[in-house]
């Protein structure tokens, strides 16, 4: 039996993965584990800024943009407003603009192409 699946059937954050063995955890507890799980993804991409949003889309297809856009996203569904640049600074930590002179670079001919030719599988 294969533990992969399938790319279509992960395009949705809200997929649901295979069930495995797990210890039962009340909703709450669980909800806290994720956010404490996030909380650390989000650390550790501020503490390596050199990791380029260019490198995050073509090994895995999503970066610190799509984070921001999944942060938003969840905002609203929880009746939070806010814009696309108030998400982006909650991730990125620093006003985006900010961000980028800091640590952006300009991404090579051979990431450009890479991303264009994977540019499909990237998350929403």
């Amino acid at each position: 039996m294969s533990n992969s699946t399938p790319d279509t059937q992960l395009d949705s954050p809200e997929t649901t993965l295979p069930q495995v063995d797990k210890p039962h955890v009340d909703k709450h507890v669980q909800t806290e584990i994720e956010a404490a799980v996030y909380r650390k993804m989000i650390a550790h991409l501020s503490k390596h800024p050199e990791v380029q949003n260019i490198d995050l889309m073509n090994l895995a297809y999503f970066c610190r943009n799509c984070f921001s856009k999944w942060y938003r996203s969840a905002a609203a569904s929880h009746g939070v407003e806010m814009n696309y640049d108030q998400a982006r600074e909650i991730v990125y930590g620093m006003p985006y603009s900010e961000y980028k002179s800091r640590y952006a670079q300009e991404a090579s001919a051979e990431q450009l192409q890479q991303f264009e030719a994977t540019r499909d599988k990237a998350s929403e």
